[in-house]
């Protein structure tokens, strides 16, 4: 009979469970012993310990003459990871570099977040990112896209909250740990009100940015900076412990460092509080925040990596479905068969009233028509003209030699001499149908700059002519000298392009000057079709003119870029 060992090795087996059990369980202490030690810094380390999990809710009460040191990913911006930052590097990409550099980027963004592995923060891919996007661009133009268009990107992702916090301190000062300081700088000091920025820097020969700084470089310049913009304030804390900084930081950061040895009081941001913040509204009516008025660059929507691929798989369909529509666009008649043609294309056009017709039927006597419109792209005398039913002559500022040869309508340029314009108008308008645009420059967002009043003293009557541009992808305006003669090409480039036209109640010119007007009475004529357009559109009038928008984004007046354009296309 064969033997029973059942009772043999079950006597075996349960010694040897419970010796394993024993050297599992030693295991698993000995680790967890290891995993506190390496967290926990020695006595003799000078690195702080990381920030409480558990903060007190702020109270922007207590912020009120302090000065804070925040934490620009968590407190100023809605969200932080490398989608986020992606998006800024390929608007810098794009801008500055061109849609080569930005494609290099979207090609490389998989292997990045394949290859950068265990990055808590972002700052590793980050750094990445910013190699592929800055390495070889002109220092100068990095700083241009930093001022004139990083700013609408940044709004559009700035929180509510943060910027309240920023608001209600007597000074303070963002930190950036993933962005470069020259990307964030214009956006947080002139909308957010910051006193002064501290991030990564760039390096650069000879003009040209050669990538970013180490860590340890970054990390003492970062010091240094902070310890001049906060020296009394620490004095200060140190010596009876009122008025230190306020830090405001975020969870899994390093800011922990700088509010820890700069700050004596610190609040953190956690991912349950932001999933409860607010987007900043455009117009920065919540937090205080500074309007966006003007802004540049091409892109219309934010490049995250599937938004941006998508362009890129649009873009060929994109340059024939432009070829295709401004050939229509010339060789068709002007009138309603524009529109349809535009229609069947993909440009969606909108005719508001029909106050064209009676513009059309009452005359001012001999000669033509002056129409008045604000200024949203180069197309806004073509569109005028195609409502009309007829050819119309465009009066402007600056407009390029290529422009002007692929241009369906007459073109005529003014000079900015007031006396010889006003003649040269005076004379165009007595042969026929004048379009004129006192804004004197495009504005793309929703408002309306101030009215040249030098159309009011032609001795015409105005016929207003309300005028709204919309796009999905790319703006048809730039402030680059080089470019602008691609601005239809950009426009109708979109793939559902719209215009809205409406036109308004005429209204009666100012006295001329012979017949004992004043200069009073042309303003108020301007500012009244001023005001006649912005009600019809819901537009806020603003006092600005041509001059601001080209010193706030170029750092020139415009006259210089005008010429440079003009002579860059002959």
């Amino acid at each position: 009979m064969p033997t029973n060992h059942s009772s043999s090795s079950s006597s075996l087996f349960k010694p040897l469970l419970a010796i394993s059990s024993l050297l599992l369980l030693r295991r698993l202490a000995a680790a967890v012993r290891h995993h506190r030690g390496r967290n926990t810094p020695p006595a003799s380390s000078h690195v702080p310990p990381p920030p409480p999990p558990s903060a007190p809710p702020l109270e922007l009460d207590r912020l009120y003459g302090r000065t804070v040191v925040v934490d620009v990913d968590a407190w100023l911006l809605l969200r932080r990871g490398p989608v986020d930052a992606f998006t800024f590097f390929m608007v810098v990409a794009v801008e500055a570099g061109g849609f080569l550099r930005g494609l290099l980027l979207l090609l490389a963004y998989p292997l990045l977040c394949l290859v950068v592995v265990g990055d808590g923060d972002g700052g590793a891919r980050a750094r990445a990112m910013a190699t592929v996007a800055l390495v070889g661009l002109e220092e100068r133009e990095v700083a241009r896209v930093g001022r004139a268009v990083m700013p609408r990107f940044l709004m559009a992702a700035a929180a509510a909250e943060g910027a309240e916090a920023v608001r209600a301190a007597r000074r303070s000062v963002a930190v950036s740990a993933t962005l470069p300081r020259v990307m964030v700088e214009a956006f947080l000091r002139e909308h957010v009100g910051v006193d002064a920025v501290v991030g990564p820097e760039l390096r650069s020969v000879a003009g040209v940015v050669a990538g970013m700084m180490d860590d340890a470089d970054a990390a003492r310049v970062a010091a240094r900076r902070l310890r001049a913009l906060l020296g009394d304030e620490m004095d200060q804390g140190e010596a009876d412990g009122a008025g230190a900084a306020v830090g405001l930081v975020g969870e899994g950061t390093m800011h922990y460092l700088f509010s820890r040895y700069y700050c004596k009081e610190t609040f953190t941001a956690t991912e349950a509080d932001k999933r409860r913040w607010r987007p900043l509204p455009p117009g920065g009516e919540c937090g205080g925040v500074k309007p966006l008025v003007f802004h540049d660059g091409r892109l219309a929507f934010p490049p995250t990596p599937s938004a941006a691929l998508a362009m890129y798989a649009y873009l060929p369909f994109g340059v024939a479905l432009a070829v295709s529509r401004i050939v229509a666009l010339s060789l068709l008649p002007f009138g309603r068969a524009t529109f349809l043609v535009g229609a069947l294309t993909g440009v969606h056009y909108r005719l508001v009233g029909a106050g064209h017709d009676a513009a059309a039927a009452a005359g001012s006597g001999g000669g033509g028509r002056l129409y008045v419109c604000n200024h949203r792209t180069l197309l806004d005398p073509i569109v005028v003209a195609s409502a009309l039913g007829k050819p119309v002559t465009a009066v402007t500022y600056s407009l390029s030699r290529v422009s002007e040869m692929i241009a369906p309508i007459r073109t005529a340029r003014l000079t900015r001499d007031r006396e010889e314009d006003r003649r040269n108008m005076a004379a165009l308008l007595a042969r026929g149908d004048l379009v004129v645009c006192p804004e004197g420059t495009t504005c793309r967002e929703g408002y309306l700059l101030r009215f040249s009043p030098l159309f009011t003293e032609l001795g015409a009557d105005v016929n207003p002519v309300a005028l709204d541009a919309r796009v999905d992808m790319f703006h048809g305006t730039s402030t680059t000298p080089a470019a602008k003669w691609m601005d239809p090409f950009y426009f109708m480039m979109n793939p559902k392009p719209s215009y809205r036209v409406e036109f308004l109640p005429r209204a009666a010119a100012a006295p001329a000057a012979e017949d004992g007007g004043r200069r009073g009475d042309s303003i108020r004529v301007a500012n009244r079709v001023q005001r006649q357009i912005g009600e019809a559109l819901g537009f806020e009038l603003t006092g600005m003119t041509r001059k601001d928008k080209y010193m706030m984004l170029a750092g020139n007046e415009g006259v210089a870029a005008a010429a440079a354009a003009i002579k860059a296309d002959n």
